[in-house]
């Protein structure tokens, strides 16, 4: 299959090079400095998956390529200028595999490709979580930290189903854990719950995510999973008192060694998801009525610590 790894980052270079060792047909696109060395040396992954792997990338995508499919793997706040992108230069777009941490991914990934005046027929996206741990080491070079999964709903408009069977064929072949759903939001849903209250946390304090597990750290977490429940119930997504504080420290053991993504952007000076979290969960929340002062606080302090790693006059 022909697939184009759109914004590759850490994520997008280990699907790349899974999926190129087996034997599908690979374009990264991704920032210059990683194409630079991943020209160079290869692309090096190490954990669970091992090797250097010669996979294809480019800085921009190029005119005339016909992929099968896409799989976006940029940040959520790159989906809609990702769209825009993908809209002007592939004639037709293929179906797209969105994923994105967050909420309203699909609506923005949409708007963007009509923005880029992606045509009729209109493009499928189909919307998935990952729980694959993932570590950029620096260009060209990633550490796959555990094995996670790939969750893909099971959408009823024949397009869309059609669309998702052929994504999880695809990463079946690579050897990725693909688990189907009958409703992709709770999943979508459920991890926005963990993610809110780790990489918050995590991110503001320099910390791996194992260290959640002590205080002073584990209340702020569990904190702000509360807050989280509170708005996720209102919108139509009751999580048990039981099950989400579960899920939340069964990630947390299976990724105690690694570092949130969060906190990786913030590291590096890159923008981070907080507004497509946190900052989403305060705008729907308020939309209900609720206060959520653990999320209002840590959403300050995140971008306070964007504004501070981004220098003087931002």
């Amino acid at each position: 299959m022909r697939v184009v790894v759109f914004g590759a980052g850490a994520v997008g270079q280990l699907f790349g090079a899974r999926l190129l060792r087996a034997q599908h047909e690979i374009l990264l696109v991704a920032r210059t400095e990683e194409v630079v060395a991943i020209r160079g040396h290869g692309l090096r992954v190490e954990g669970e998956t091992e090797g250097v792997f010669p996979v294809p990338a480019v800085d921009a995508l190029i005119d005339g390529i016909t992929p099968d499919v896409v799989l976006l793997t940029v940040k959520s706040f790159d989906v809609e200028s990702a769209g825009v992108e993908l809209g002007r230069r592939l004639r037709p777009v293929p179906p797209v595999l969105a994923t994105q941490n967050g909420l309203g991914i699909e609506s923005t990934l949409r708007r963007g490709l009509e923005r880029g005046r992606a045509g009729s027929p209109v493009p499928v996206v189909v919307r998935a979580v990952h729980t694959i741990p993932v570590t950029r080491l620096g260009p060209g070079s990633i550490r796959q930290a555990g094995v996670g999964e790939l969750v893909l709903g099971r959408p009823a408009p024949e397009t869309e189903a059609a669309a998702a069977d052929r994504f999880a064929e695809l990463f079946d072949s690579a050897g990725f854990t693909v688990r189907r759903v009958s409703d992709i939001e709770r999943e979508v849903w459920r991890k926005l719950l963990v993610n809110a209250a780790i990489n918050p946390v995590t991110a503001d304090h320099g910390i791996p995510n194992g260290q959640l597990a002590n205080e002073p750290w584990r209340g702020q977490a569990e904190e702000l999973l509360a807050e989280a429940l509170q708005v996720s119930r209102a919108e139509g997504f009751d999580f048990s008192d039981e099950e989400a504080p579960a899920e939340l420290w069964r990630v947390v053991r299976a990724t105690a060694a690694n570092r949130s993504s969060m906190l990786q952007d913030l590291r590096r000076g890159r923008p981070t998801e907080i507004e497509a979290i946190s900052g989403e969960l305060l705008r729907r929340g308020g939309v209900h009525g609720l206060k959520l002062p653990a999320t209002e606080r840590a959403l300050e302090r995140i971008r306070r610590r964007v504004r501070e790693r981004a220098g003087p006059g931002t």
